[in-house]
């Protein structure tokens, strides 16, 4: 991998991107009065090996919001934003960026595959995230991509519930891409979910809504930790 965000991702005890954003598909405010800093320091305490940050203006976020979390930890850092040229990914990284989300669905094969080497050629590790089985097919360099199945639709900007079992059935097409990293992404609704999807064969998770609407961040991961001990093996 290019940088050491699949790295941290792969190696952690608790393999969670866990994400800032500011406000959830439906414009509700998810930060509940806690600044950035207190979040973030949250995910420290909780063992987060990765942050994702939304930086997308239909969240309520901004490049500023980046820019703010890098200053607050050295944890490698995802920007999830809908990216789309090479000067997106030159000030993603110039923001602190580690990771960059790169939509399939939203980006011909071609501009995926050029946009997939720009990203590595930065030093940023493309996080490329699908939700069939022709858009897992499009991904190249798939050995250094972080590859993602997002289970909910972007075509409906992403509100609702997500489709928990789009991820088992596409993790085979996920795992052909070539990835040493293949992540569930959006949607998982609980801890059990959660362990779930990591005893299904899954490498790592991105969750944000559920976290930051977690009544107590610490149950959250203890009852996650109860349940990959009493779930199947990864």
């Amino acid at each position: 991998m290019s940088t050491d965000f699949a790295a941290a991702l792969l190696r952690a005890p608790r393999p969670m991107i866990m994400e800032v954003k500011c406000q959830d598909a439906d414009g509700r405010e998810l930060l509940g009065g806690r600044t950035v800093a207190e979040i973030v320091a949250g995910y420290e305490a909780a063992g987060a090996p990765c942050v994702s940050v939304v930086t997308g203006r239909w969240f309520g976020g901004t490049e500023r919001l980046l820019a703010e979390v890098a200053s607050l930890t050295s944890l490698p850092l995802l920007r999830k934003d809908f990216v789309t040229n090479r000067g997106q990914l030159r000030r993603s990284r110039e923001l602190g960026a580690s990771a960059v989300l790169l939509t399939a669905r939203l980006l011909a094969a071609g501009t995926l595959e050029r946009l997939t080497g720009q990203a590595l050629e930065l030093g940023l590790t493309p996080f490329v995230e699908v939700a069939g089985a022709a858009e897992a097919a499009a991904v190249r360099y798939g050995e250094d991509c972080v590859v993602a199945v997002n289970n909910k639709d972007i075509a409906t900007g992403e509100r609702g519930a997500g489709d928990l079992a789009r991820s088992p059935a596409l993790l085979p097409a996920v795992r052909g891409t070539g990835t040493r990293c293949a992540v569930s992404a959006s949607g998982i609704d609980g801890p059990r979910t959660a362990a779930g999807l990591l005893g299904a064969g899954f490498d790592g998770l991105l969750i944000g809504t559920g976290l930051l609407t977690a009544g107590s961040l610490t149950e959250w991961v203890a009852d996650f930790d109860r349940a990959r001990v009493g779930g199947p093996g990864r």
